[in-house]
């Protein structure tokens, strides 16, 4: 398989990596041919990147030249030890990087630009704490009138994931274990992310779940309601004092969030843990589906949640718990 077609990102992954980024790389030229590099804060708006400048300036001189713009999200650095413990070569990188090709567009109509300018803010200040962005509103007109906003079409969008596909299954299991052993920030998250992009990698012992389900060594934003489906169904006395908004977040900021997904991906069992590192730690809502008890998921899912980078490195791991003692 050609490593352009190894790596490439659906569309809509790239898009969502482009809307998320902080901040974009704008390369373009000047008319007289000189280079253009710039960091700038941008938003999706009508399938278009959009970003303010000066009415006057370098970026205006560069309207109607050809552009590349670039993000990229680092996943996790590889040291040349994970693949061989003796022999020294390059480190690499995995990481997930966006490309849009296009020309550099005025957007000139005021409810555009006041769209674009909202989309923006939206983007850098999501709490909001301001009024709605109008262009009629007095408030807003003379600042919209007086800024520039520049577009650049994303029907030309490129997004590559290079997260260990191209390497041999053996090779990609060596990275997983020694992003295990290492636990730096984002080590766990990585690892999914590998398994993701290449299914066929050989997992530790320990990531190993019982028949019939997977265990998940970091769970995120798109388990939320899953995880509260599980805690609602299983009507524990522990949850019921707390909203559902309130056990979401509970579990969003967590220190190590662990799950067991069955064949279709269903997530069936749910453990999480607070934890400082290095005195204590505490493991809340071990939550098993009950099509699923007693055949060995909560406990895999304990010895995972026990050998977490964020609560293997505390002295003391505490569990308050008036059931299910064993």
């Amino acid at each position: 398989m050609r490593r352009e077609t190894q790596f490439r990102m659906a569309r809509a992954d790239a898009l969502e990596l482009l809307a998320r980024v902080p901040v974009i790389h704008l390369a373009t030229t000047t008319p007289d041919g000189a280079p253009v590099l710039r960091t700038l804060h941008a938003a999706i708006v009508d399938d278009a990147l959009v970003f303010h400048a000066a009415p006057v300036g370098e970026k205006m001189a560069t309207l109607g030249r050809a552009c590349v713009i670039s993000a990229e999200e680092i996943v996790a650095a590889i040291p040349s030890y994970f693949l061989d413990a003796e022999r020294a070569c390059p480190a690499t990188t995995l990481y997930r990087s966006v490309q849009v090709h296009g020309v550099l567009e005025p957007v000139d109509a005021p409810d555009a630009k006041a769209r674009a300018l909202a989309a923006i803010l939206a983007k850098h200040q999501p709490e909001g704490g301001h009024a709605p962005m109008r262009a009629d509103d007095p408030l807003y007109s003379k600042a919209v009138a007086g800024i520039a906003v520049v577009r650049i079409s994303l029907a030309q969008l490129d997004g590559k994931a290079k997260l260990g596909q191209h390497r041999s299954p053996a090779d990609r299991a060596r990275v997983i274990e020694g992003l295990w052993r290492r636990g730096a920030k984002g080590d766990v998250e990585a690892i999914e992310l590998i398994r993701t992009a290449a299914p066929d990698t050989p997992l530790p012992e320990l990531l190993r779940g019982p028949e019939g389900v997977s265990l998940c060594t970091a769970l995120g934003p798109s388990a939320l309601s899953s995880a509260l489906r599980l805690a609602r169904d299983a009507s524990v006395d522990w949850n019921e004092s707390f909203t559902d908004d309130e056990f979401t977040r509970a579990h969003a900021g967590s220190s190590a969030w662990v799950g067991a997904l069955d064949a279709g991906g269903r997530l069936v069992a749910s453990a999480r843990a607070i934890s400082d590192g290095g005195k204590y730690a505490w493991v809340y809502d071990v939550l098993v589906e009950s099509a699923w008890r007693k055949r060995g998921v909560g406990e895999a899912l304990m010895r995972l949640l026990l050998a977490h980078p964020a609560v293997r490195g505390a002295r003391c791991v505490r569990l308050g718990m008036r059931d299910a003692q064993a």
